[in-house]
């Protein structure tokens, strides 16, 4: 790990909950292939729309994972059967209602955080930044775009002094 002064040892932790990450980002790319795919009643022009734009954003975070994971020179995860074994999450069935994909999905942000969360505790105790930074960042990103799937899946009657109580 000389070309980026990282202890080579240290950094492997942190490549372990990075690889589990990766498995995570490949099971909720598919689950948001398969709520696009899947989609029906009077939610669907807005979901079908929103769910494209967060597998393509998956897909992108899948890439990126991996090339860190390589930066680190290491070598990510790359079979389904592993990602199968490694990941946190599990496979939703198609025939969900749009609520319940909304619901699902905000399951799924929480297990995901908790291990972004693992991936800047290893990547802090190693002195990676790299890693660090990358994945700050995605906890942000993935913490806004929750509250968003929260508030749609909230009654209009509610309000914000309701919900804050």
């Amino acid at each position: 790990m000389n070309y980026l002064g990282l202890d080579k040892e240290k950094i492997s932790l942190t490549v372990d909950e990075l690889n589990i990450l990766l498995a995570d980002y490949h099971l909720y790319y598919q689950k948001l292939r398969n709520f696009h795919w899947n989609v029906i009643g009077k939610n669907f022009f807005d979901l079908h729309q929103q769910f494209e734009e967060m597998y393509d954003d998956a897909k992108l975070k899948v890439d990126e994972i991996a090339e860190r994971i390589l930066t680190l020179r290491f070598q990510p995860t790359s079979n389904l059967s592993e990602y199968l074994e490694l990941s946190n999450l599990e496979e939703s069935k198609s025939e969900l209602t749009d609520y319940k994909m909304i619901e699902q999905l905000i399951k799924d942000h929480s297990v995901l955080l908790k291990q972004m969360r693992k991936v800047v505790k290893a990547a802090d105790a190693s002195g990676d930044e790299g890693t660090i930074d990358l994945i700050g960042a995605y906890i942000r990103e993935l913490e806004k775009t929750t509250w968003m799937l929260d508030a749609w899946k909230m009654k209009t009657a509610e309000t914000h002094k309701a919900i804050m109580e």
